[in-house]
């Protein structure tokens, strides 16, 4: 096991946002076009230092990330298998193919060895490019080729190097997107430091560098930045085609580096059909949306291979339906509140019902069922019956798809951040029911307007999109653990931006009699810098004593394990074990696999399920049988697996195997009744004991505190 040991001015900062008004009284002295000059030029001070201040948080987050790395495992001192085995399950396994590509003796032998593969899985060839998102790796191994950059940087730091400076993008995107939203530059500012002050929380690039998040989630926060400026309001029509374009290839570079994308945007999909039913989005512009999504994830599975995962996704069928019920639904959005309540319901169960009709309409001709764990898991989690499936339990059993421990609402807390967020929230989704109530009404009468005027605000697209973004995603962070990236890093710029937001400040005023323009000028700007100074006085000590900590990479018997199978077994070896470990064989060693973290395919999960039998309660007999089915020559026994404390009964790998097999577990506690005890000992502890009934089939090779490595008999 891995362990670490010690070693201001109002106008200047405005962005402009909508168009100019007409002049009023204009004089012939020439004086209102002097100070339309004069603004101007301080606009394009304002926006100038802004972005200034952007690329240069930007690239001080991701040196700061860099460093926190080069701390933690002193990357710089340790040897190349170290490094190697630092990238963790299937971390290790997505920068294999980066190294292998390197390795190869031309781009075209490597993308030939990645199209035909078979050693990723034994006895079977796989199209990795087809199965699994590797592009950028592919990508990256051809720029480090063809760039005179060899002899000054291994291949290794230009692939974390790469990470990192996407950090910078992703907080470039972060700090814009708030302050697009905000109108000023100090809203960014403020969103940023909330991003590296929450940083547990906010990401995990560090210590999980190749994970396929760490590439997707910058171009997700690139997307959502030119969503927010396509959806403002009086935008020109160039602006908006280029808008459009930079949303299209976000979108892609999205789809492209992320196997969970289509869930993503199928999300970000719900909310423009929400907000569009409500009539809080410019129809035409959540229709390029819809269309963008599914242009950008069909690309991305031409570039797969025709993935037909990609192609029964909900999303295609989500944006389909939609599209299509449009044209079915005339005039949905005319008519009295109850007229347009019955529409709406309508349009509703439409969308609905052609969107699994159509799924599984896909479905059925693709015979499709790669993704039905995902489902099945689901439909466990939120309580809709219980199950025996051995993948749905593996997951549920797993922290980081389990609910979001409450004690990350506390570290948030700590920096003010979730206060405000809770804040800003409540104060932007009032506004939001008012403004979803009158649009459906029709209430435009002058009665109405100046009833709400006072105690109200117009919610603008930009602002409706984002409140519904967070909501969504918050509520999948709330689910799932694992998810909380998407939502904590969004979190920043919806705290930042209403914190600093003239509308937010303007309604809280108005309700309280209390409005000037001054008054509300002064707020904006004070509370934001006094909570920076918070935040700096509070942090900046701690984060100056995380960065002059120093640690070193420690995991001999994991480096032991690598080096004695490089040194004793054959290139052509395939090796069984626990798919975690398998990933770092196949980056250290090379060494052909029999399964490995990349669940997402039928075939490779009923394989890991019998590969795994190594830990359940079977005979020696049945377990050679299933390794020589897959035609393995080595198998690898884990002591952390065997013998696990980490879950508790239930949860437990063994437990897992012992239930989808209809056995009794192990220790004190209840079991169902329908369970039986198994005919035979737990194969794990009992082939330690040496007995004939294994040693004619296992033969112990390796053997060190955490491993066992049994070499297979080969029977006529």
């Amino acid at each position: 096991m891995t362990t670490i040991r010690q070693r201001r001015v109002e106008k200047g900062t405005e962005v402009a946002e909508d168009q100019p008004s007409e002049e009023k009284n204009v004089k012939p002295d020439g004086k209102i076009l002097s100070d339309h000059t004069g603004g101007k030029l301080w606009n394009i001070l304002s926006v100038t230092v802004g972005g200034i201040v952007a690329i240069s948080l930007g690239l001080l987050t991701s040196v700061y990330v860099a460093t926190l790395h080069e701390n933690d495992l002193w990357f710089s001192n340790i040897k190349e298998v170290e490094r190697e085995i630092s990238f963790r399950t299937e971390c290790g396994l997505y920068y294999s193919y980066y190294k292998q590509m390197i390795q190869a003796a031309s781009i075209q032998q490597g993308l030939h060895g990645l199209v035909y593969d078979n050693k990723t899985e034994s006895v079977r060839t796989i199209n990795i490019l087809e199965r699994m998102n590797v592009y950028q790796e592919v990508f990256l191994s051809i720029l480090y080729r063809i760039l005179p950059i060899q002899q000054y940087l291994e291949p290794v730091y230009f692939y974390i190097y790469t990470l990192f400076g996407l950090q910078a993008v992703y907080v470039i995107a972060l700090y814009v997107t708030s302050w697009l939203l905000s109108g000023t530059w100090l809203s960014g500012l403020l969103a940023a430091c909330w991003y590296v002050t929450n940083r547990i929380d906010t990401t995990r690039v560090e210590f999980t560098i190749p994970l396929r998040e760490n590439w997707a989630l910058p171009f997700f926060a690139v997307q959502i930045a030119a969503i927010t400026y396509l959806l403002r309001t009086h935008l020109q029509p160039v602006r908006e085609r280029w808008t459009l374009t930079a949303v299209f290839i976000a979108t892609f570079l999205f789809s492209l580096t992320w196997q969970f994308n289509q869930f993503m945007m199928l999300i970000q999909a719900l909310a423009l059909f929400i907000l569009d039913c409500f009539d809080m989005l410019p129809t035409a512009k959540v229709t390029w949306l819809y269309i963008i999504q599914i242009s950008g994830l069909l690309l991305v599975c031409v570039l797969q291979f025709f993935n037909s995962m990609i192609l029964g996704s909900l999303l295609i069928s989500f944006n389909a339906s939609v599209l299509i019920a449009r044209t079915i639904q005339k005039n949905l959005k005319k008519g009295s509140l109850l007229n347009r309540l019955g529409k709406l319901i309508l349009h509703v169960l439409l969308v609905l019902c052609l969107t699994l009709l159509i799924n599984k309409f896909i479905k059925k001709i693709l015979n499709l069922e790669s993704d039905e764990h995902i489902f099945k898991f689901l439909k466990a989690k939120f309580g809709f019956g219980a199950t025996r499936d051995f993948d749905a339990n593996l997951y549920l059993c797993e922290e980081a798809f389990g609910l979001l421990p409450l004690n990350t609402f506390s570290r948030l807390s700590d920096t003010l951040l979730f206060y405000v967020y809770v804040f800003v929230l409540f104060l932007m989704t009032v506004a939001a029911v008012i403004v979803a109530f009158r649009n459906l009404s029709g209430s435009n009468q002058v009665q109405f307007m100046e009833k709400m005027e006072e105690c109200t605000i117009t919610l603008k697209p930009d602002a409706a999109y984002n409140l519904m973004h967070t909501v969504l995603f918050g509520c999948l962070a709330l689910s799932t653990m694992r998810m909380k990236y998407l939502w904590t890093s969004h979190m920043c710029v919806f705290a930042s931006f209403g914190l600093c937001s003239t509308e937010v400040w303007k309604l809280i005023l108005k309700c309280i009699h209390l409005y000037t323009s001054q008054r509300t000028h002064v707020i904006k700007y004070s509370i934001p810098i006094i909570t920076l100074l918070y935040i700096s006085y509070k942090f900046w000590p701690g984060i100056m004593d995380e960065l002059s900590e120093l640690r070193e990479f420690y995991d001999p018997d994991t480096v032991e394990l690598m080096n004695w199978i490089k040194s004793n077994t054959p290139n052509t070896a395939v090796f069984a074990g626990s798919m975690q470990l398998l990933a770092g064989v196949k980056l250290c060693t090379g060494r052909t696999l029999t399964n490995h973290p990349h669940y997402e395919d039928k075939n490779l999960r009923e394989r890991t399920k019998q590969i795994y039998q190594i830990y359940a309660k079977r005979s020696p007999e049945d377990v050679y049988r299933i390794l020589r089915s897959f035609g393995t020559d080595y198998v690898i026994l884990e002591d952390s697996i065997c013998y696990e404390r980490r879950h508790s009964r239930g949860c437990r790998l063994r437990d897992l195997l012992d239930v989808a097999n209809g056995h009794i577990m192990d220790g004190l506690g209840e079991n169902e009744p329908d369970l039986k005890p198994s005919l035979y000992p737990r194969f794990c502890e009992e082939i330690k004991k040496n007995l004939p009934s294994y040693t004619i089939h296992f033969t112990r090779v390796f053997q060190n505190k955490t491993f066992h490595v049994y070499k297979l008999a080969k029977h006529k």
